[in-house]
């Protein structure tokens, strides 16, 4: 896509975060499987059902906008991913794993945080309200699933780490 006006650019940040939901909904599904805590299990789990939904209504936007969600790999999110698999891989003790799992999620969330934020504020700039309010409650989505992981961490799954 040739980026020509502000509008352009909006709208390839909203292609981008298709990527970034598409790669995340897959990590999700891998990072479940070797996750040993039946909670974190189950928050990895119930946050990639919740991607899903949140890609089908990127490419709503997209297409109400004329737009497609073009074939393009988001890198940043690539190389979060990469780095997480690279951590499952040399983590042996299951509880150790979990820890390194939130973590890793965490920063996964923090890069969806920041590019639906930024997204949100770009269409409040082009007064596209309904677009704003939608990306502002996956905003909202993405903290809470942080804010979950979290409280899982501190909860149980960091105390079981640090006894291992």
């Amino acid at each position: 896509m040739q980026i020509k006006s502000f509008k352009d650019m909006y709208l390839a940040e909203l292609q981008e975060l298709v990527s970034v939901e598409q790669q995340l909904g897959e990590a999700l599904l891998r990072m479940a499987k070797v996750a040993s805590h039946p909670s974190l299990r189950a928050a990895l789990e119930r946050h990639q059902r919740e991607t899903v939904v949140q890609e089908e209504r990127l490419e709503a936007i997209l297409q109400k906008h004329g737009a497609g969600a073009e074939r393009h790999t988001d890198q940043a999110m690539q190389a979060l991913i990469h780095e997480t698999e690279k951590m499952c891989a040399i983590l042996k003790d299951d509880n150790v794993r979990d820890a390194g799992l939130i973590a890793s999620a965490q920063k996964l969330e923090h890069y969806e945080i920041a590019a639906y934020g930024s997204a949100a504020a770009l269409a409040g700039q082009l007064d596209l309200r309904e677009d704003q309010r939608l990306l502002h409650g996956a905003l909202e989505e993405e903290r809470r699933a942080d804010e979950l992981l979290t409280v899982l961490a501190k909860g149980e799954i960091n105390q079981d780490a640090l006894a291992a």
